[in-house]
This record gives structure tokens, sequence and C-alpha cells, in this order.
């Protein structure tokens, strides 16, 4: 009851004397405390957000001008050419502002628009400065010194102690590539998967519109490029993500996995809450902007935008179209446990709730032994199934009373938390343990995650943890930043007793978890298991495996004088032709958030240069390796290209929903765009924060993450390069296709990686036999005094 008294901020009866009020002192200290760290938020944020609105320059910079311009003013001299005296005369005269005070405020005025306009002058030059790309494309471990004079101006121009929204003004526009450039490209691209005669019907098509339609739709795309940030990305989340009408799980959605080696407790409550008090110490970072803003070199600044919508943030179902709801700071996270829906408060006397608080918190959860309400057990399997049942769904029976209080409670919760009944995690003793734990990170139950929310944390009842993020709103790499801070955070700076608890004092005096209400008639309790068996059949289906390929990694690649990512690239592509006996179009995503507001585009990994070595590799001809090379600096310039805006898709996908704007139909768009990626593929990055050293803590690696294929016919494939000597490879298909096998397909990576190392190790002992005979011939020619050149073998 001690709870229930201390819930209550004031009691009062009614006596025959008057009203005799009686205060809880503890709970008005709790409602000051919480205002006073309101306003301490209010405070920093505001803060921060000068110090933002007006980098590169300082708000000391600002009194720096301010002094400047009154000393010479003082010393009779009128830097500002007469405008000082034309603001001076636009002044009222009256008591209260005499010539003097004039003087002074015209000055003070003048100082205050020359500081403005040198910050936008400042702004600008950088934003020109970052506009230089040559240094992409120069060779590794060469410098140019036209990019050594850009870096430096860069270093000059970015001010020091930058925040993480601090570049977001100066970040170029992405700009729109020429149409002769992007059909030039993509036909190219084309060309290995296509016949003759198939070839030449496509380039008809493309030069048609080229000829016909493009003009006016570029025209148009440029016009909507001066004037929106970017003119992909609202198109981008709109008709990729939010309009889409199949089921998000698995299709959308993907995943994160916890350390690969590492469990730091076994003791569920006590991991989910150092995690969770993790969590919210970023989100308070990122909502202050104190984190530090990416940068390639350590110089190049990368777009922060998708950052703003990790936490707090839903996707709401609709009948045409999704969209995303945002909120500001919220203080409670919903937790979902055997079926049962619980709201927990995340702050206590105006303070985030410690980890060992949170994990009484959660442990509570763990031992009510209360069973579901009807129709709560599979309740978020609405979220897993179609999007228009679900909206409807929502609309009807979600509207109001009770079932309307607890909807908004979990859609406007921090985010989402499964307190798993089930173990899982990579056990090298174990058979399939690493494709069971991805499976039940990408979809679980399929009615135990809410889809719909930023990101559901995932704790297994082993103490293990995964992310599964829903994908309109950001891109894995913004995930994975956000997983890094936290993974660090949790085993290097919060730590566990030496029985597993979270550290600190236990908190008695905690109000209770509040379980979630429900009244939810037969009707949608249909929908709810319609929703459900939908969802059960797509994660049925899911083929998945783990492939960790530890018999080189980054280390050795780089030796050979190539890039790991096209090293990685050119196996795939002789993996796919050894599983399939041909080729197919492939999806690699690369970054474009070097661009304001920037996401991904797609690098076509399959090109005339790739296939020539696939089939010299089949052929043992003895060109492999220079083939190799030649399609490993394709590949590099093909990834270059889209990272600094000059890709091929997302410049044809714009254009083709600004043919549907314009009713204009055009037939080399549809068949662009229908086009079948049956062999998807993408990097995950790692350590973007250098929080853990790998090389002194080499078991604190991260297992990486994955998604759902793409084509019923083809494979998805995610992988992570971690420290040196390892590569984990993701690997998904669907058990329905006859053509597919996710276990084969990882063999076969593995093979493929092999069998193009020993391209390699032939050369490199060539190369010692080579240096053998040429120091063997030098010391005889020495040895005979230079007269006479004696050869030995």
């Amino acid at each position: 009851m001690a709870e229930a008294h201390q819930a209550v901020g004031f009691q009062f009866t009614v006596t025959p004397d008057g009203i005799d009020l009686h205060l809880s002192r503890e709970v008005l200290k709790h409602i000051y405390l919480s205002g006073v760290t309101s306003w301490i938020k209010r405070a920093i944020r505001f803060k921060n957000g000068i110090l933002t609105g007006v980098y590169p320059a300082s708000p000391s910079s600002w009194l720096i001008a301010v002094i400047a311009i009154m000393s010479t003013m003082y010393a009779r001299i009128d830097p500002s050419l007469g405008m000082i005296d034309t603001i001076k005369r636009t002044l009222p005269v009256s008591d209260y502002m005499t010539v003097q005070t004039q003087t002074v405020l015209s000055a003070i005025l003048f100082a205050t628009g020359l500081w403005l306009s040198l910050i936008l002058m400042l702004r600008y030059i950088l934003k020109a400065l970052l506009s230089y790309h040559a240094w992409i494309f120069e060779s590794h471990g060469k410098m140019s010194f036209c990019t050594k004079l850009w870096l430096s101006l860069v270093k000059m121009f970015s001010g020091r102690r930058p925040l993480l929204y601090s570049f977001q003004a100066s970040l170029p526009r992405l700009p729109v590539p020429s149409v002769d450039d992007t059909i030039t490209r993509y036909l190219e691209s084309v060309r290995p998967l296509l016949d003759d005669e198939q070839y030449n019907q496509m380039e008809v098509v493309a030069n048609d519109f080229k000829r016909d339609e493009a003009p006016k739709l570029q025209k148009y795309l440029i016009l909507k490029s001066w004037w929106a940030t970017n003119y992909v990305s609202d198109w981008w989340e709109e008709y990729i993500y939010l309009r889409g009408r199949s089921p998000i799980m698995v299709n959308s959605n993907f995943y994160a996995m916890d350390l690969l080696y590492v469990i730091p407790t076994h003791r569920q409550a006590a991991r989910a809450g150092n995690v969770v008090h993790a969590m919210l110490q970023y989100r308070r970072k990122l909502e202050r902007g104190e984190h530090a803003p990416l940068r390639a070199l350590g110089v190049v600044p990368m777009c922060s935008y998708q950052m703003e919508r990790m936490f707090n943030t839903t996707r709401i179902p609709g009948i045409e179209t999704d969209f995303v709801q945002h909120l500001s700071d919220r203080k409670h996270l919903v937790v979902y446990h055997k079926g049962r829906f619980f709201k927990v408060w995340l702050y206590y006397g105006g303070r985030h709730l410690w980890p060992s608080e949170l994990e009484t918190q959660f442990q509570r959860i763990l031992d009510d032994t209360t069973e579901p309400q009807p129709g709560e057990l599979k309740l978020a399997a609405l979220t897993a199934g179609n999007r228009v049942p679900w909206a409807r769904a929502r609309l009807k029976y979600f509207s109001q009373g009770v079932n309307k209080a607890s909807l908004e409670a979990i859609e406007t919760s921090a985010f989402f938390l499964t307190l798993d009944d089930e173990e899982h995690g990579y056990d090298p003793d174990k058979l399939r343990s690493l494709d069971l734990y991805a499976k039940s990170v990408l979809h679980g139950k399929c009615y135990d995650r809410w889809f719909d929310k930023s990101f559901t944390l995932i704790a297994y009842k082993n103490g293990k943890l995964g992310v599964n993020a829903e994908h309109s709103w950001a891109d894995a790499p913004i995930v994975g930043h956000m997983w890094e801070y936290v993974l660090a955070t949790d085993c290097f700076h919060l730590g566990y007793t030496e029985e597993g608890h979270c550290k600190g004092d236990i908190n008695k005096g905690l109000p209770p978890t509040a379980k979630l209400q429900w009244d939810i008639p037969l009707e949608c309790q249909e929908v709810i298991e319609d929703s459900y068996m939908v969802a059960k059949e797509i994660a049925d289906d899911v083929d998945f495996h783990g492939c960790l390929f530890d018999e080189f990694g980054k280390g050795l690649i780089k030796k050979s004088r190539t890039s790991p990512d096209a090293f990685i690239q050119l196996a795939l592509q002789l993996a796919q032709f050894r599983d399939k006996g041909e080729f197919c179009l492939t999806y690699e995503a690369s970054m474009t958030r070097m661009f304001r507001e920037g996401r991904t585009e797609t690098v076509r990994s399959c090109t005339i240069e790739s296939t020539a070595f696939v089939r010299a590799m089949e052929d043992k001809n003895t060109k492999r390796l220079d083939l190799f090379r030649k399609a490993a600096d394709k590949h590099q310039n093909m990834y270059r290209l889209a990272m600094t805006g000059s890709g091929i898709d997302r410049h044809l996908f714009c254009l083709y929903i600004m043919s549907k704007y314009l009713n204009i139909d055009s037939p080399f768009l549809k068949q662009v765009l229908s086009e079948p990626w049956r062999l998807s593929t993408s990097q995950t990055p790692q350590q973007q924060l250098n929080m853990v050293d790998i090389n002194k803590f080499p078991r604190y690696v991260g297992a990486g993450g994955g998604f759902g294929p793409v084509a019923d016919d083809g494979y998805g494939v995610s992988y992570i390069i971690v420290g040196e000597n390892l590569i984990t490879f993701h690997i998904s298909s669907k058990f329905s296709s006859p053509e597919t096998d996710s276990y084969r397909f990882g063999q076969n990576i593995r093979q493929a990686m092999l069998d193009i190392r020993a391209l390699f190790d032939q050369n490199d002992k060539k190369e010692i036999l080579h240096t053998t005979f040429s120091c063997s011939v030098t010391l005889h020619y020495f040895q005979n005094g230079g007269s006479q050149l004696v050869s030995s073998g």
C-alpha cells in the first residue's frame, strides 16, 4: 500500500470544521525534481541549439565582433562605410534613447549583421568544399596535393568541437545526374545479363525514353532538387516503405544481433536493465545533439538527419499509406512478456531509473503470473500482417476506451521491449544456433515484437539480446551506431556484480509497473488470428544461415591491395554463378550521407568485368588474377560513383515517380522498376564509434545483422567485416523456392572466398620464385666479377 499512498500527491477530507488537506511531501519532492530536470533539459537544448545554429562560428565570436566595431568607433574609424549612421537615423529619438545610446545600438546591430553574414559566408565556403569528391576516386594510400590542400581547408572551416547537427546546414544537396550518364551506366549494367537480341531491344527502348519522355521529367526533377532538401529521400520513404501494403515483418524490417562470443550476464532482467539505461543515456545525448558527428577520414561530415527519429517513433498504419509518428521526450516504455503488455516509467524523481531499478521493474514483470486477457496474447500480430486489415482494425476497435489508451501507451513509448521466454545466441556446440537466433530476432513468434515501433529491443532468457528495427525511418548504419554505443556502455562502463546483477542499490519505493488493459471483441480477435496466420506463413518460409568465415579477413585482403568490399562482392558473384549456373541483377546498398538527408544508393555489382572474372575462374584461365583486379577496380569505381550522387537507380526511381505525377507512360521506366533483385547484399558497418579496441578485446565483437530475402527465388546477404580475421555472413532465402538453399549458398561463398585467396597465394609463390631467380642471377654475376652472366635455376 505504500506505493499507492505515494502515488497520490494530496488527500483531503471534509469535516464540520472545514477541509482537512494532507500533502504528500514525497510526491511533491518528485514533482519539483521533475520540473527542475525538465527546465535543465530545455536550457541545454536551447544552448546547443544556438551553438548549432551559429556553427562554424561561436556565440563568443559575436562578442568579439561587437567589441571590434565599438573599438573602431572610438578610434573615429567607420568600418561600416556609413551604414552605422544610416541605422542610427532610423532609430527613434526619445528620453530613453539618447544620441549616445543610438550610436552604441547602431554599432551593435551592424556588428550582429556583419557576424551573421560571416557565418553564412563560412557555411557556403564549407558547402563548396564538401562538394569536392575527387578525393574518393584517388588510389588508397595516395593523396594528391589538391586533396591535401582541400583537407586542410575543410579542417580550417569546420570549426572546433562540432555537435551532432552542426554540419547539417553546410552539407551539399544531392545532385541530379544527367539522363545521358544514367542511361549509359544502366545499359552497361544490364549488358552481362542479356543476350544480343535482348540488349538491342533494351537499347532501343532506352534511347526512345532518352529522346521522348526524359527531357520533360528531368526538368521537373531538377526543379524539385532546387526546392526540396533532397530530391530522393522523401519519395523513397513514402513509396518504397510507407505505401507498401504487404507485411513489413521479414519483407522490410531488419535485425541486429548481440555480441558474438560474450554474454556479460545470464540474468535476463539485469541485462535488460543495463541496456535500457544505456539506451536512455544515448537518447539524452541524442536529444541534446551531443554525439560527435560521423566524419569520413575524420574530416568529411556525414548527415545526421536520420538519427532524429530513433526514439519515440512509431509507424502508424493507414488504408492507402502509413505515416511515421515522431514525438518529443517520452518517459515510458512498454514491455511484452508471455502475452502481457506492461507500461514501465523510465524516470523517478526527475532522473532516469538506474540500471538496478530497471532490473527490479523487469524482474517484477518476469515474476508476474497473470494470464493474458482475451485477444492480448497475439495482439502484436496485427503489426506483422497485411497493413490494410491492421489499419481498419485500429480505426474500428482501438479508437476509444481502454483499447485506445493502451494502444497509445505502446505507440507513444520511447521504444518497445520484449522479455523473451526463449534462449538464443551463437553456440559453436549447437547445430544451426546462429540460424535460429537470426530467425528469432527477425520475426520471433510473429506476435511478440511490435514491428511498427522504430525498434524493438529483445532480451532473451539466457541474457542474450537482439534488435528488430522498422526500416522507413532510417537505415541500418543508424541503428548500428546506437547499438555499438549501447553494447560498449553495457560491458565496459556499467558492468555487473559478481552475481550477475546490475550495480547499484535497490530502490524498494519504485511505483509498480502498470499492466495494460484490453477489451478486444471476438471480431477483432479473428482479425488478429488472420494476421497471425499470414505472418506465420511468411516466417515459416524464411530459410536462414549464419556463416562465420574465419579462415582470413580484412587484414589479409588488404595485403593483396584490394578493397575488402570488392573482394567479398566478387566472391558473391562467383558463389551465385556456382549456385544457379547463371548471373543475376545484384543489389548492394551504399550510403549517400555526404549529402543532406541522404540515405542510400544502389551499386549494381554484377558487371561485365565481374562476369568475365567468374567465367575465367570456372575455366581455369591463366589471366584470372588480372581479371579479378579489373573487376575489383570497376566495383570500387561504381561504389564511389554511387556515394557521390552519380548512381543509377535512385535517379531512375525518381523519374518514374515523376512520370506517374505527370501521367506520362514510359515502357522503359516500367521495365527498369520491375526487374527483380535476385541477389540483394549489404555490408553492416563496424566500429563507427571506436569505443572498444577489438585488438585488445577480441571476443567483444558484434555478430552483425541481416534482413529477409528480397526476391522469392533469390538470396539476401548481409555481411560484417569484424576486425582483421573474421567476416560474418547472414544469408536468407525462402524454403518455398526449389532454386535456393541458404546453407548451400553459404558453403559456396566460403569456397569462393578461399578460391580467390588461392589466386593471390599462387601469385605470391611466383613472385618469390622470380625474386629467388633474380637474386641468384645477380649473385653469380658479381661472383664472376661482372664479366660473365651465369644463370642458375
